[in-house]
Protein backbone atom coordinates (compact mmCIF):
# COMPACT_ATOMS: atom_id res chain seq x y z
CA UNK A 1 0.00 0.00 0.00
CA UNK A 2 1.38 3.41 -0.99
CA UNK A 3 1.13 6.11 1.67
CA UNK A 4 0.81 9.86 1.04
CA UNK A 5 1.54 11.84 4.21
CA UNK A 6 0.15 15.39 4.17
CA UNK A 7 2.26 17.82 6.20
CA UNK A 8 2.39 21.60 6.42
CA UNK A 9 1.93 24.60 8.64
CA UNK A 10 -1.29 25.24 10.56
CA UNK A 11 -3.99 26.61 8.28
CA UNK A 12 -2.33 25.45 5.07
CA UNK A 13 -5.33 23.29 4.21
CA UNK A 14 -3.95 19.78 4.80
CA UNK A 15 -7.20 18.24 6.00
CA UNK A 16 -9.27 19.93 3.31
CA UNK A 17 -6.83 18.76 0.64
CA UNK A 18 -6.84 15.25 2.10
CA UNK A 19 -10.62 15.23 1.77
CA UNK A 20 -10.62 16.60 -1.78
CA UNK A 21 -7.92 14.21 -2.96
CA UNK A 22 -9.69 11.24 -1.38
CA UNK A 23 -12.91 12.18 -3.21
CA UNK A 24 -11.01 12.64 -6.50
CA UNK A 25 -9.34 9.25 -6.10
CA UNK A 26 -12.65 7.47 -5.50
CA UNK A 27 -14.34 9.33 -8.36
CA UNK A 28 -11.59 8.09 -10.66
CA UNK A 29 -11.82 4.48 -9.54
CA UNK A 30 -8.82 4.29 -7.20
CA UNK A 31 -9.05 2.43 -3.89
CA UNK A 32 -8.13 4.86 -1.14
CA UNK A 33 -8.33 5.08 2.66
CA UNK A 34 -7.62 7.85 5.18
CA UNK A 35 -5.75 7.78 8.47
CA UNK A 36 -6.00 10.69 10.90
CA UNK A 37 -2.91 11.29 13.06
CA UNK A 38 -4.12 14.49 14.71
CA UNK A 39 -5.13 13.67 18.32
CA UNK A 40 -6.55 17.16 18.75
CA UNK A 41 -8.81 17.18 15.69
CA UNK A 42 -12.35 18.30 16.46
CA UNK A 43 -14.52 18.89 13.39
CA UNK A 44 -13.27 16.91 10.39
CA UNK A 45 -14.17 17.14 6.71
CA UNK A 46 -13.74 13.39 6.19
CA UNK A 47 -14.53 10.13 7.95
CA UNK A 48 -11.19 8.45 8.76
CA UNK A 49 -10.78 4.72 8.24
CA UNK A 50 -8.13 4.74 10.98
CA UNK A 51 -8.14 7.37 13.72
CA UNK A 52 -5.41 7.99 16.30
CA UNK A 53 -8.09 9.48 18.57
CA UNK A 54 -9.26 5.95 19.36
CA UNK A 55 -6.05 5.60 21.40
CA UNK A 56 -4.79 9.16 22.00
CA UNK A 57 -6.98 12.24 22.53
CA UNK A 58 -5.58 15.65 23.27
CA UNK A 59 -8.13 16.54 25.94
CA UNK A 60 -7.44 13.25 27.75
CA UNK A 61 -3.68 13.90 27.65
CA UNK A 62 -4.29 17.36 29.14
CA UNK A 63 -6.34 15.83 31.94
CA UNK A 64 -4.17 12.77 32.64
CA UNK A 65 -0.85 14.66 32.61
CA UNK A 66 -2.13 17.97 34.06
CA UNK A 67 -0.87 19.88 31.02
CA UNK A 68 -1.98 22.84 28.99
CA UNK A 69 -2.66 22.59 25.25
CA UNK A 70 0.95 23.16 24.16
CA UNK A 71 2.50 20.68 26.58
CA UNK A 72 -0.21 18.14 25.78
CA UNK A 73 0.57 18.44 22.06
CA UNK A 74 4.19 17.44 22.75
CA UNK A 75 3.21 14.46 24.89
CA UNK A 76 0.54 13.44 22.36
CA UNK A 77 3.14 13.49 19.56
CA UNK A 78 5.26 10.99 21.49
CA UNK A 79 2.23 8.87 22.40
CA UNK A 80 1.42 8.74 18.70
CA UNK A 81 4.70 6.95 18.00
CA UNK A 82 4.19 4.63 20.96
CA UNK A 83 0.80 3.60 19.59
CA UNK A 84 1.97 2.79 16.06
CA UNK A 85 1.57 -0.95 16.66
CA UNK A 86 -2.15 -0.36 17.24
CA UNK A 87 -2.35 1.56 13.95
CA UNK A 88 -0.39 -0.90 11.82
CA UNK A 89 -2.76 -3.83 12.33
CA UNK A 90 -5.83 -2.05 10.90
CA UNK A 91 -3.68 -0.68 8.05
CA UNK A 92 -2.84 -4.22 6.99
CA UNK A 93 -6.54 -5.09 6.99
CA UNK A 94 -7.51 -2.21 4.70
CA UNK A 95 -8.48 -3.16 1.16
CA UNK A 96 -6.94 -0.13 -0.53
CA UNK A 97 -4.04 0.71 -2.80
CA UNK A 98 -3.42 4.13 -1.24
CA UNK A 99 -3.46 5.42 2.32
CA UNK A 100 -3.79 9.19 2.82
CA UNK A 101 -2.31 10.28 6.15
CA UNK A 102 -3.47 13.56 7.70
CA UNK A 103 -0.98 14.88 10.28
CA UNK A 104 -1.31 17.35 13.19
CA UNK A 105 -1.61 21.03 12.40
CA UNK A 106 1.56 21.82 14.33
CA UNK A 107 4.17 20.90 11.71
CA UNK A 108 7.10 21.10 14.12
CA UNK A 109 5.63 18.41 16.39
CA UNK A 110 5.45 15.89 13.57
CA UNK A 111 8.44 16.91 11.49
CA UNK A 112 11.09 17.70 14.09
CA UNK A 113 10.47 15.32 16.96
CA UNK A 114 11.84 11.81 16.76
CA UNK A 115 8.29 10.47 16.94
CA UNK A 116 7.66 11.75 13.40
CA UNK A 117 10.58 9.73 12.06
CA UNK A 118 9.30 6.68 13.92
CA UNK A 119 5.88 7.06 12.30
CA UNK A 120 7.34 7.33 8.78
CA UNK A 121 9.67 4.37 9.34
CA UNK A 122 6.85 2.20 10.69
CA UNK A 123 4.58 3.15 7.78
CA UNK A 124 7.37 2.05 5.43
CA UNK A 125 9.62 4.82 4.14
CA UNK A 126 10.08 3.11 0.78
CA UNK A 127 6.30 3.12 0.27
CA UNK A 128 5.71 6.68 1.47
CA UNK A 129 5.77 10.13 -0.11
CA UNK A 130 5.39 13.49 1.65
CA UNK A 131 2.87 16.01 0.39
CA UNK A 132 4.13 19.32 1.80
CA UNK A 133 1.30 21.85 1.72
CA UNK A 134 1.83 25.61 1.89
CA UNK A 135 -0.55 28.49 1.25
CA UNK A 136 -0.15 31.50 -1.06
CA UNK A 137 -0.15 34.03 1.77
CA UNK A 138 3.17 32.69 3.05
CA UNK A 139 5.05 32.74 -0.24
CA UNK A 140 3.58 35.65 -2.20
CA UNK A 141 6.63 37.83 -1.52
CA UNK A 142 10.14 36.84 -2.66
CA UNK A 143 11.41 36.66 0.92
CA UNK A 144 8.38 34.70 2.07
CA UNK A 145 8.83 32.29 -0.83
CA UNK A 146 12.44 31.65 0.16
CA UNK A 147 11.38 31.02 3.77
CA UNK A 148 8.70 28.58 2.60
CA UNK A 149 11.23 26.85 0.35
CA UNK A 150 13.62 26.51 3.26
CA UNK A 151 10.88 24.89 5.35
CA UNK A 152 10.04 22.48 2.52
CA UNK A 153 13.70 21.57 2.10
CA UNK A 154 14.16 21.12 5.84
CA UNK A 155 11.20 18.74 6.12
CA UNK A 156 12.28 16.83 3.01
CA UNK A 157 15.83 16.37 4.28
CA UNK A 158 14.52 15.41 7.70
CA UNK A 159 12.54 12.41 6.44
CA UNK A 160 14.71 11.54 3.43
CA UNK A 161 11.79 10.33 1.32
CA UNK A 162 10.30 11.77 -1.90
CA UNK A 163 8.30 14.94 -1.37
CA UNK A 164 5.78 16.97 -3.34
CA UNK A 165 5.79 20.75 -2.96
CA UNK A 166 2.13 21.81 -3.06
CA UNK A 167 0.70 25.32 -2.97
CA UNK A 168 -2.93 25.21 -1.85
CA UNK A 169 -5.88 27.61 -1.96
CA UNK A 170 -4.93 28.88 -5.40
CA UNK A 171 -8.53 30.00 -5.91
CA UNK A 172 -7.85 32.82 -3.43
CA UNK A 173 -5.17 34.64 -5.46
CA UNK A 174 -5.10 36.22 -8.95
CA UNK A 175 -3.58 34.04 -11.69
CA UNK A 176 -0.84 36.61 -12.32
CA UNK A 177 0.31 36.38 -8.70
CA UNK A 178 0.16 32.58 -8.75
CA UNK A 179 2.21 32.43 -11.96
CA UNK A 180 4.86 34.64 -10.37
CA UNK A 181 5.13 32.27 -7.38
CA UNK A 182 5.31 29.21 -9.63
CA UNK A 183 7.95 30.94 -11.72
CA UNK A 184 10.16 31.50 -8.68
CA UNK A 185 10.18 27.73 -8.12
CA UNK A 186 11.62 27.03 -11.58
CA UNK A 187 13.50 30.20 -12.56
CA UNK A 188 15.96 30.95 -9.78
CA UNK A 189 17.43 33.96 -11.58
CA UNK A 190 14.02 35.65 -11.58
CA UNK A 191 13.65 34.96 -7.87
CA UNK A 192 17.07 36.48 -7.20
CA UNK A 193 16.19 39.64 -9.13
CA UNK A 194 12.94 40.03 -7.21
CA UNK A 195 14.75 39.49 -3.91
CA UNK A 196 17.14 42.28 -4.81
CA UNK A 197 14.18 44.58 -5.45
CA UNK A 198 12.67 44.07 -1.98
CA UNK A 199 12.69 47.19 0.19
CA UNK A 200 13.47 45.74 3.63
CA UNK A 201 17.28 45.80 3.77
CA UNK A 202 17.90 43.49 6.75
CA UNK A 203 15.26 41.02 5.61
CA UNK A 204 16.61 41.14 2.06
CA UNK A 205 20.14 40.31 3.17
CA UNK A 206 18.88 37.34 5.17
CA UNK A 207 16.69 36.13 2.29
CA UNK A 208 19.61 36.35 -0.13
CA UNK A 209 21.73 34.12 2.12
CA UNK A 210 18.88 31.60 2.40
CA UNK A 211 18.46 31.74 -1.37
CA UNK A 212 22.14 30.96 -1.89
CA UNK A 213 22.05 28.08 0.59
CA UNK A 214 19.01 26.51 -1.10
CA UNK A 215 20.59 26.97 -4.51
CA UNK A 216 23.82 25.32 -3.37
CA UNK A 217 22.04 22.14 -2.28
CA UNK A 218 19.61 22.17 -5.24
CA UNK A 219 16.65 22.40 -2.87
CA UNK A 220 14.28 24.36 -5.10
CA UNK A 221 11.39 22.21 -6.31
CA UNK A 222 8.62 22.73 -8.83
CA UNK A 223 5.37 23.56 -7.05
CA UNK A 224 2.04 21.88 -7.73
CA UNK A 225 -0.80 24.45 -7.60
CA UNK A 226 -4.07 23.05 -6.23
CA UNK A 227 -7.47 24.22 -5.10
CA UNK A 228 -9.53 21.91 -2.93
CA UNK A 229 -12.56 24.13 -3.51
CA UNK A 230 -12.33 24.02 -7.32
CA UNK A 231 -10.77 20.51 -7.34
CA UNK A 232 -7.97 21.95 -9.43
CA UNK A 233 -4.56 20.26 -9.54
CA UNK A 234 -5.62 16.99 -7.91
CA UNK A 235 -4.84 15.00 -11.05
CA UNK A 236 -1.37 16.57 -11.06
CA UNK A 237 -0.78 15.25 -7.53
CA UNK A 238 -1.82 11.77 -8.68
CA UNK A 239 0.47 11.96 -11.71
CA UNK A 240 3.46 12.94 -9.60
CA UNK A 241 2.71 10.12 -7.16
CA UNK A 242 2.67 7.67 -10.05
CA UNK A 243 6.04 8.99 -11.22
CA UNK A 244 7.48 8.33 -7.77
CA UNK A 245 5.91 4.96 -6.98
CA UNK A 246 5.51 3.36 -10.39
CA UNK A 247 7.79 5.17 -12.80
CA UNK A 248 4.88 7.02 -14.38
CA UNK A 249 2.73 3.93 -14.95
CA UNK A 250 -0.86 4.06 -13.79
CA UNK A 251 -1.44 1.52 -11.02
CA UNK A 252 -4.38 -0.11 -12.80
CA UNK A 253 -2.39 -0.55 -15.99
CA UNK A 254 0.59 -1.87 -14.06
CA UNK A 255 -1.50 -4.53 -12.31
CA UNK A 256 -3.29 -5.60 -15.48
Amino acid sequence: MNKIVFVGTAGAGKSTLTTAFDQWMHDNGHDCAIMNLDPGAEEMTYEPDIDIREWVRLEEVMRDYSLGPNGAQIVAADLLALNMDKLLDPIEKLDADYLLVDTPGQLELFAYRQSGKVVIDRLGADETVLAFVTEPGICKSPGGFVSSSMLFASVSFRFEIPALNIISKTDLIPSEELNRILGWATEESGLYDDLMDEDLRSAKAFSIELYKALQQVSAYSEMIPVSSKDRFGLEDIYTRIQDIFHGGEDLDRRIS
